[in-house]
């Protein structure tokens, strides 16, 4: 037993000269078995950088660089990002608020008209289908996939606490941006257009859900024939 505590104190002595005591300060890099990605090859804000030319470490963006998404048409482009929407501005268009009240309607940034509403909601069904319908569902009756692992308090957008008497567009815009309750916001992953392309696609799944059979008897019984005769494709 006197070896196992002789061997014991060996190992720990040897363990302390080379990690050393917890807290003490080393002039070299420690020692990491699973670095973890923590040394990277940064530099510390305003510190003189030998390897620059000039000394300088802050460094100024690549020449006709741009953000993720950015496009100098983005206010009237799908799927683009205005340069002046990184700063946020306060009117309906960015925020859903006119004054201290929300706005309801198409805000007059999207310059809609008869083939830009169209193309606005294609993009916002796209849009849908990325972000919401894993929880909403395809046709926003709330059941979507992650209904089924017990995520609580999933809205059914197609109840009428949420159509635009009740919920203007510009709340919806608002919860889209900054989230609610469990739902997260997508404020800095989907540009301003965007949203509002999915405030509208939501509100035209509402409308058509009310609507009379006979409207769009011609839709409903495409989709149903097509759902019927679709095969799933197999996996590869």
């Amino acid at each position: 037993m006197r070896y196992f505590f002789l061997i014991y104190a060996i190992v720990a002595i040897a363990v302390v000269g080379i990690f050393g005591i917890r807290g003490t300060k080393f002039s070299e890099p420690p020692i990491r078995l699973l670095p973890d990605m923590d040394d990277q090859d940064v530099t510390k804000a305003q510190k003189t950088e030998a390897f620059f030319s000039d000394g300088v470490s802050s460094r100024q963006p690549v020449a006709n660089t741009a953000p993720i998404g950015f496009h100098p048409e983005g206010r009237t482009k799908l799927g683009g990002i205005a340069e002046y929407e990184f700063s946020g501005a306060q009117g309906y268009y960015d925020s859903g608020h006119v004054g201290d009240y929300y706005g309801t309607g198409m805000p007059k940034e999207l310059e809609l008209d008869a083939k830009s509403a169209v193309e606005l909601l294609k993009r916002g069904q796209e849009r849908y289908n990325v972000y919401c319908a894993v929880c909403h569902g395809k046709s926003g009756d709330g059941a979507g996939i992650t209904s089924n692992y017990g995520v609580p308090g999933i809205a059914n957008l197609m109840i009428d606490n949420y159509g635009s008497a009740a919920y203007p567009d510009g709340r919806l815009y608002e919860v889209i941006t900054k989230g609610k309750g469990n739902m997260s916001g997508y404020g800095y992953n989907i540009p301003v257009r965007d949203r509002w392309a999915i405030v509208a696609y939501i509100r035209a799944m509402q409308t058509a859900r009310k609507a009379p059979y006979d409207v769009v008897k011609e839709v409903f019984d495409a989709g149903l024939k097509a759902a019927s005769t679709s095969t799933p494709k197999p996996w590869r």
